[in-house]
């Protein structure tokens, strides 16, 4: 049987796509020390998760809270290669738009050490 029209490029494309965000994963975590740093975080917070046996809710905290730091992590280098490609010399607004981003993070990664705090403490306790 044929396939139906269009839907083999589609999916090819579909595929693709993944590729080329494994890619930005890989670029991002080979080049960016905070990255990885923020991995290793994310197995010290599942270690801790499990061994804390969290509930389902508590895992879905847990895990909403690690994607938005690494999320924001991976933004923040898009940002800054984006801002050196556009704006290779200084620029001031070029600073501000690099040091919006990288608060951000750091807002986010202040986030996941509340909600961190919030989970662990009180079995430790």
């Amino acid at each position: 049987m044929p396939p139906i029209h269009g839907l083999k490029p589609h999916l090819t494309g579909r595929l693709r796509s993944f590729g080329y965000a494994a890619n930005g994963i890989k670029y991002t975590a080979g080049s960016q020390l905070n990255f990885r740093i923020h991995l290793v975080a994310v197995c010290i917070a599942v270690a801790c998760g499990a061994l804390a046996r969290l509930s389902a809710t508590e895992w879905c905290i847990l895990l909403l809270t690690i994607g938005l730091v690494i999320t924001m992590e991976a933004m923040n280098t898009a940002i800054e290669i984006l801002v050196d490609l556009v704006s290779p010399g200084y620029e001031k607004q070029a600073g501000i738009v690099k040091d919006v981003a990288a608060g951000a993070v750091l807002m986010a990664a202040a986030i996941a050490v509340i909600v961190g705090v919030i989970l662990f403490l009180p079995r430790l306790l």
